[in-house]
């Protein structure tokens, strides 16, 4: 039986909590579309938008992007406590997705919408509107991936929830790069820094509609045990005996630092070594279209490799070697550049759907051996992850390209250019190395997760 936030037994509802319908499926993986409309940018285009259109330093901008995504995932744990404190008839996740709609729009559009400012003075808006923009993304995404650990218990609709998740932000991806220069263009005729604050502004408005429809698609089913002390001094201390999460944390970092050095890399290597900036939007779309069907076989590919611990081994493993056969590839040969972008593609898309699903059983785990309730805590620090990923990756690969002398909209030196093709290729087939040998310890296999299924069930979880 399930038992409610006030203690009360509740009939049996394991067939309602198991299997999930297509809307709610759907509805759910839309969350990631509202999501990552902003993230695609944030991934491949905010360095390029404020080196080469605002015109602030590579070394500024590596400084700014490392201390604002620093304050951003030491942000996330505190938002997955609140919302797990969260009382509303809404539940405790859901509401959030609708109370930061609008702050969403808001703060979107300002952090790229440029002023004739002084170097200082630009440092100071890029900061202020990017470390606001920050908080609202996290107060609204941090509930959106909690929100699948109590739609249901059974791991294989949470896989078909990370994959679906997944494909959202694919097409969120698609919709950036195959129309984020059209648009600039469209809008701006010639002025970019118009023609980018506009194309966000409709970026903007269609992440609203797809926070909207999740919320209102999604329903919250598991609920909290009553538990005498439930004070984030125990959620914490109880998230580090979580020894499988501990090893996601680790893993989850190492991926997103190697993906993360290639994305904030891209835009340059095909400006500055391809001749054409225009071209990695092609690289881009290709990618996410790719995505889109790479991802919907996430739970098939954790089903032929025994487990998604054994299929995450095997695709980080080959993401490696494959980004340092990158290294060998003439920037001029736009077509092998592509060719090897479906490759890399189809191998790299499952991973995120994966560690969301590995995540969510880490959460299962902690229910399961330490009555944990806290899954907005044990998500969000799944998120910060990421985040401290994504900080560390692009921020690292500007420090290092403005200690070369990197300067926008100029030819590069011979160093330059050579460290922006080691950045796109074997600093990061190096980091996932370490990724790969830090998930060995990882214990939670396709057995075990059957266990703590059953085990959460007699639990009435």
């Amino acid at each position: 039986m399930n038992i409610t936030s006030s203690g009360s037994p509740l009939p049996d509802t394991a067939p309602e909590s198991t299997r999930l319908s297509w809307t709610e499926r759907i509805g759910y993986g839309f969350g990631d579309v509202g999501s990552c409309l902003y993230f695609a940018i944030f991934m491949n285009f905010l360095a390029y938008f404020y080196t080469d259109i605002y015109g602030i330093s590579a070394g500024a901008v590596g400084t700014m992007i490392f201390v604002v995504r620093t304050y951003d995932w030491i942000k996330d744990p505190i938002m997955g406590a609140i919302c797990d404190r969260t009382k509303s008839r809404m539940g405790r996740y859901r509401p959030w997705l609708l109370w930061m709609i609008v702050p969403y729009v808001v703060f979107g559009i300002l952090t790229f919408t440029t002023f004739d400012l002084s170097p200082t003075g630009k440092l100071v808006y890029a900061y202020t509107t990017y470390i606001l923009l920050t908080l609202v993304y996290t107060m609204i995404n941090v509930p959106f991936s909690a929100l699948m650990g109590v739609m249901t218990t059974n791991p294989e609709e949470r896989t078909i929830l990370s994959s679906l998740r997944l494909i959202g932000s694919s097409v969120a991806a698609l919709v950036v790069y195959g129309s984020i220069f059209p648009l600039m263009a469209f809008f701006g005729g010639g002025n970019n820094q118009k023609g980018f604050t506009l194309t966000v502004a409709v970026y903007a408005l269609l992440a609203a509609g797809s926070f909207l429809f999740t919320f209102l698609a999604t329903k919250e089913r598991i609920q909290p045990l009553v538990v005498k002390d439930n004070s984030l001094k125990r959620d914490l201390r109880l998230l580090w005996k979580n020894v499988p999460w501990l090893i996601l944390i680790a893993v989850s970092l190492l991926t997103i630092i190697s993906m993360g050095l290639r994305a904030g890399t891209t835009v340059y290597y095909f400006k500055y070594l391809a001749g054409n900036e225009k071209l990695a939007a092609g690289f881009f779309v290709v990618g996410s279209l790719i995505s889109i069907a790479s991802v919907s076989f996430t739970k098939h590919l954790a089903q032929f490799c025994g487990g998604k611990k054994r299929a995450y081994i095997a695709l980080m493993s080959a993401m490696s070697v494959l980004s340092f056969v990158f290294f060998f590839i003439p920037p001029e040969n736009y077509t092998l550049i592509i060719t090897y972008q479906v490759v890399m593609t189809i191998v790299c898309s499952p991973l995120i759907a994966l560690f969301f699903a590995m995540i969510a059983d880490s959460a299962g785990y902690g229910m399961w051996k330490f009555n944990q309730t806290s899954t907005g805590l044990v998500f969000s620090a799944g998120t910060f992850s990421q985040k401290i990923g994504w900080s560390i990756g692009p921020a690292a690969a500007l420090w290092i390209l403005g200690f070369l002398g990197f300067a926008p909209n100029q030819a590069q030196s011979p160093q330059v250019l050579l460290w922006i093709k080691l950045l796109m290729s074997v600093v990061p087939g190096v980091v996932g190395i370490l990724a790969v040998g830090v998930l060995y310890f990882y214990k939670i296999d396709g057995r075990m997760e059957k266990e703590i299924e059953q085990g959460l069930r007699d639990m009435g979880r």
